[in-house]
């Protein structure tokens, strides 16, 4: 994955600044200017941060219930705006409007489920204390941890960061976004949002420019990086983030996996699999990348994916069954993805080398491709699926598992039971079964991979919790009738703590 920079803010992502302040913000249908925004040096950064670190104390005293209320008003305005927003995440980039339309419906349902389960999640309750402690009152809640930089991707602009922001402002962290300078637009409509309606307090603020900006606010100080991007642009924040032991979530994509079992409802799966690998042009981490089918019903089910994928239809119109490449050095990563798998030997199912034509590229179906092409071992990140053989489940998710990346994986099989028991095999973070991406759109779940795929999670409690410290706190009831913490503890009190651990748990 060296070449790689699908999602990862860099220098070389960015349209050439046109000033030695300001960059472009570019339709990549067009290559027209869409706006122009500010390039915040490591001083402008540095000075977010210290605003953010005031509001987050004012934002952290409103407790959860305050929160919500401001979190909830945000949502209703986001949602209410819905049209604005779409067309900003279409025009930045080129996705079909009814695309961005259902990450806004992604985003604020998330944003929901953050405020309105934040207290339950994170607030004061009792725990047991245990025999030996009974005369201890035991507590645990989670305090936010003060600012949060987040440092976005492209692909999803909207739904990706703000599986971080949400959760986070839920937690009570102030938050200093750094957008991918492919889609800066996005982040200040949803700061101006927030603007609107608290004007006087910086939770959130955005700052734009290149890969120097982001690099800036890895070491302004922040409290947490939740970083979104590739894995040797992750490993390089991760160096910076432990100079200062600033921890670090880090969602670096995937080379996701479908398994597609004999009994398999193959029409459903093929449409699945299409959805995976072609939606957003294929610029998706837990998308499908690879497919593995069982031999017996192999030709059957690339027959059904062919029909499927043929139908769709790259381009810029509204009707566009997708958009372009995003990111325009991405085409090369793709061509020489196909190249190397077709010169190995696969075949190419549907479409090929001719598909290929930036910014768009046509669906791209891959058979029988050996296991070490990169179309096989490297994030691809088009709308390019590779298909081969497994004789069942378990040579699945052993072919599955080959991988160093591990986010998503999706199981299509009429056997729960045998779903299950994949599942459970996949070296994965997250699986659908019968579905593709299902976990994406369940706030209760956390989400987040683990190898190359990244660290921590976002989403769901465990979402909230990875924003949050724990605080645990006891309150002595009574004396304890065994004086052990004491420097001059009575023999009698020792000679009852021995026996009391020989019977608890010296016997079989």
């Amino acid at each position: 994955m060296p070449q790689r920079t699908d999602k990862t803010p860099s220098v070389t992502e960015a349209p050439a600044p046109t000033s030695a302040a300001t960059f472009a913000s570019l339709d990549p249908r067009t290559g027209a200017v869409l706006a122009e925004y500010p390039v915040h040096d490591a001083e402008q950064v540095a000075a977010a941060v210290a605003r953010a670190r005031e509001a987050a104390v004012w934002w952290a005293d409103l407790g959860f219930d305050g929160r919500r209320k401001w979190l909830q008003k945000w949502k209703t305005a986001i949602a209410a705006d819905v049209r604005s927003l779409a067309a900003v995440i279409a025009a930045e980039t080129g996705k079909p409007s009814d695309d961005a339309l259902l990450e806004v419906m992604l985003a604020v349902e998330h944003l929901d489920w953050a405020s309105k389960n934040a207290a339950k999640v994170l607030g004061r309750r009792k725990v047991p204390s245990g025999l030996v402690s009974a005369n201890q009152e035991s507590t645990l809640q989670y305090q936010p941890l003060g600012v949060v930089g987040v440092i976005g991707p492209w692909n999803y602009p909207l739904y990706t960061p703000m599986g971080s922001i949400s959760y986070a402002l839920a937690a009570g962290n102030a938050i200093v976004f750094k957008p991918s300078e492919l889609t800066p637009g996005v982040a200040t409509w949803i700061a101006d949002k927030w603007n609107a309606l608290v004007p006087n307090q910086p939770v959130l603020q955005v700052v734009t420019g290149l890969g120097a900006t982001g690099a800036a606010l890895v070491e302004a100080g922040v409290d947490k990086v939740a970083f979104t991007g590739s894995s040797p642009t992750a490993k390089k924040v991760m160096a910076a983030c432990a100079k200062t032991l600033t921890p670090l979530v880090a969602e670096c994509g995937g080379k996701d996996a479908m398994l597609v079992a004999a009994d398999a409802d193959l029409d459903a799966a093929a449409e699945f699999a299409a959805f995976g690998g072609m939606g957003n042009a294929g610029q998706t981490c837990a998308g499908v990348e690879r497919i593995f089918v069982a031999d017996q019903v192999y030709d059957a089910f690339v027959d059904k994916l062919t029909e499927h994928a043929s139908r769709l239809r790259p381009g810029g119109a509204p009707d566009a069954s997708y958009g372009p490449m995003t990111l325009e050095r991405q085409n090369d990563v793709v061509r020489g993805h196909v190249e190397d798998a077709l010169d190995k030997g696969a075949r190419a199912v549907l479409g090929g080398r001719e598909s290929l034509h930036a910014p768009y590229i046509d669906p791209v179906i891959l058979g029988d491709v050996p296991e070490d092409s990169t179309a096989m071992t490297e994030e691809t990140f088009g709308p390019i699926v590779a298909v081969n053989r497994m004789r069942d489940l378990e040579d699945g998710v052993e072919k599955a598992n080959r991988s160093s990346y591990g986010l998503g994986a999706s199981i299509f099989t009429k056997n729960k039971a045998q779903a299950v028991a994949a599942a459970e095999k996949l070296n994965t973070g997250m699986v659908s079964i019968n579905s593709v991406l299902g976990f994406a759109g369940v706030p209760s779940l956390p989400f987040g991979g683990v190898g190359e795929s990244g660290f921590g999670r976002i989403h769901g409690a465990d979402g909230l919790r990875e924003f949050s410290r724990p605080k645990a706190v006891t309150r002595q009831k009574f004396a304890a009738p065994l004086n052990l913490l004491t420097m001059q503890r009575r023999a009698r009190d020792m000679k009852i703590s021995a026996w009391m651990l020989r019977t608890r748990h010296g016997r079989g």
